[in-house]
């Protein structure tokens, strides 16, 4: 990617997580339809009349605009674009999926179809869909976009007689990508399941 300042207006994105950053910003890891994943600083995010502040919200399909050409953008606006009601082991679930997305993608290096299947995988767990599904289709579609593949036909993710094979197999391989890293939600995940 250049380094020349760039302008993108009205992007179709997520917003992974946010660290505090200065007094009144943030640091917000983003995950954009056309752009990946990528660092954007929202000055004075943290201001009670900030017109960012009700929008940066994690699960939440947002419209982000930046400018920028070093690997921290700045945040120059940033719109709701539809609302994904989540609670319970459905936000755990989503909190899963965004710690992979922030794991395993390199910055800025866009994967449109992996968007999408993020995107269908947090409307299956608001509209109340198994959450098992949603992730072991959300799983594959990463593998297969990071390139570390599943070579087989894609199963069928809401049979439930998969699910634990298909579980087993999708686990190895990301463990392996992890590189001996544990995600911190996995295991929370795997506690929740237990009741």
């Amino acid at each position: 990617m250049s380094k020349r300042a760039q302008r993108v207006q009205d992007s179709s994105a997520y917003m992974l997580h946010a660290t505090a950053w200065r007094e009144t910003s943030l640091i917000v890891q983003a995950f954009s339809r056309s752009h990946g994943c990528l660092a954007l600083v929202a000055k004075g995010a943290k201001r009670p009349y900030s017109a960012l502040r009700p929008v940066l919200s994690a699960f939440q399909p947002l419209a982000l605009s930046w400018s920028g050409g070093g690997e921290v953008k700045t945040l120059t606006r940033a719109e709701v674009a539809g609302v994904r009601p989540l609670a319970g082991g459905a936000l755990m679930s989503a909190w899963y999926m965004n710690e992979l997305l922030l794991r395993l993608l390199p910055r800025e290096d866009a994967h449109p179809v992996l968007f999408d299947a993020y995107d269908t995988a947090l409307s299956q767990l608001a509209g109340g869909s198994r959450a098992a599904a949603a992730l072991r289709r959300f799983e594959w579609v990463l593998l297969r976009e990071i390139g570390y593949g599943v070579d087989e036909v894609e199963p069928d993710f809401a049979d439930p007689a998969v699910e634990p094979e298909l579980r087993r197999a999708l686990r190895e391989r990301l463990e392996a990508n992890l590189a001996g890293r544990p995600l911190a939600t996995r295991r929370v995940l795997l506690d929740l399941q237990r009741f």
